[in-house]
């Protein structure tokens, strides 16, 4: 009595059943939207670094190329101001002796002497030294001053700013000055020194001290106190450089040696 027919209880059953289903459905896709959600929501944060870190990069970019381009056109600017200051150094250095200043030319110089110039030169290049030390005529201002305190027998001055340019990345300029340090050793009564420098610009093969003026400024060098390696190295002179001026001079090198009859 009261009791529900059997169909109805199977039926009710069944609506359960489908109802449970038709949840566990609903929470699956619910879950599975989530899942979509949340791999949008990261793909959109990912997306957003991506963007600022490429943001960043290309900003440090941009940065290092208005650096460069700053100091770029810094170095050129000092440079070209160096060189001007330098060719007046030169001008100096070349000006002539005695006489009077060319009407014509406003900018012509003359000195009453040697050391007048040499002094004159001296204070230019080393107002273009010291003002523009990390530029290519701040360098060559080095070179032609210490010409110039050779020329005043300012020797040991002379070798200190040679020996700073021993280390240039010019590499020609720094072959200069080995060679001008050993022509100052040799004036000086430092034979070892001045054969040392030589020797070293020998295997250099520099352009503007190339090895046959080297090997024969060593081989000048050695015939005051050592005629055997003087004479050897003369020989090797005209075998290497056979027909040429510096093998006539070897020759010559080679008579002043010979024991006089």
């Amino acid at each position: 009595m009261g009791g529900a027919p059997p169909g109805c209880a199977t039926i009710v059953a069944y609506k359960n059943n489908k109802g449970a289903a038709v949840s566990e459905h609903l929470s699956r896709k619910e879950l599975k939207q989530d899942k979509i959600h949340d791999a949008i929501e990261h793909g959109a944060e990912a997306f957003y670094l991506h963007k600022q870190l490429t943001l960043i990069a290309l900003l440090v970019v941009l940065m290092g190329a208005v650096v460069y381009g700053s100091y770029t056109v810094y170095h050129d600017r000092q440079t070209a101001a160096a060189q001007a200051a330098l060719d007046a150094g030169m001008k100096a250095y070349d000006g002539r002796i005695g006489g009077t200043p060319d009407p014509q030319d406003p900018t012509d110089i003359s000195y009453a002497d040697e050391n007048a110039r040499s002094a004159d030169a001296l204070n230019k290049f080393n107002v273009v030294a010291a003002k523009y030390p990390n530029t290519r005529p701040g360098e060559q201002a080095h070179y032609y001053s210490a010409l110039c305190l050779e020329s005043l027998e300012r020797h040991n001055e002379a070798l200190e700013n040679l020996k700073k340019l021993i280390s240039s990345s010019d590499k020609e300029l720094s072959s200069m000055a080995q060679y001008q340090m050993g022509v100052i050793y040799e004036r000086t009564g430092k034979p070892d020194d001045a054969a040392k420098a030589f020797r070293e610009l020998a295997e250099k093969r520099s352009v503007f001290v190339p090895r046959p003026l080297a090997l024969l400024e060593l081989a000048n060098v050695l015939r005051q106190n050592n005629p055997k390696e003087a004479a050897s190295v003369y020989q090797q002179i005209k075998k290497e450089f056979p027909d040429t001026t510096i093998s006539e001079q070897a020759d010559r090198g080679l008579d002043l040696l010979a024991p006089k009859s």
